[in-house]
């Protein structure tokens, strides 16, 4: 069923715009909710004609969440996260996170209206996206670290000395092995060259 939204609806759409929406989702949620309105034909006629009437209202809407995307212009987070030995972050980084680094520097911004693109699994750089206006949007580099790093760097020492010790003690091992038996050779032509004289008598 195609509906007209009367306010701005995460994952959905924004206030004003007609979409296409699941009955159920449109008759026992969202009408009742009076955050839409069933787009009949008279709807969509009013809407069309409050659309016109408002154009400049509108402008305006757009022209303020472009001043306020302004705000977030080089803005650069940095999000520290617990980091297994293998690399990978204890759960994920994720919306919510990016909310609380914008919160942490002094920004003010709805939830809602952030999110971000791709699954963050490991330490990286990434973007995220404050979504101000349907038409509007201001990204938001961040890039996520190990809070946990010198931890990391001593296991990663503490493996590469064990690993070390390892190798020096197969070293030291074939050593000595090679060591036996080259002694072991010499005791055996030792006999060898005691008997030569009694042989030559």
């Amino acid at each position: 069923m195609k509906i007209i939204l009367k306010e701005d609806i995460v994952n959905l759409g924004f206030k004003n715009d007609v979409v296409e929406v699941k009955n159920g989702y449109g008759r026992n949620y969202l009408i009742p909710t009076g955050k839409a309105i069933l787009a009949s034909p008279s709807a969509l006629k009013v809407h069309a004609e409050n659309l016109r009437q408002q154009a400049h209202k509108l402008a305006k809407i757009k022209a303020d969440a472009e001043d306020a995307a302004k705000a977030f212009e080089g803005v650069s987070l940095t999000i520290p996260v617990k980091v297994s030995p293998t690399g990978t972050i204890y759960g994920s980084v994720g919306a919510q996170q990016v909310y609380d680094a914008l919160v942490a520097a002094g920004y003010e911004v709805d939830r809602k209206r952030v999110s971000v693109q791709e699954t963050v699994k490991t330490p990286g750089k990434y973007v995220g996206i404050v979504r101000l206006h349907k038409e509007v949007a201001a990204e938001i580099p961040f890039e996520v670290i190990a809070e946990n790093a010198a931890e990391l760097a001593a296991e990663r020492a503490a493996r590469k000395a064990e690993e070390a010790a390892h190798q020096a003690a197969l070293a030291a091992a074939a050593a000595a092995e090679a060591g036996e038996g080259q002694e072991g050779e010499a005791t055996d032509e030792a006999p060898a060259a005691e008997e030569a004289p009694k042989a030559a008598e």
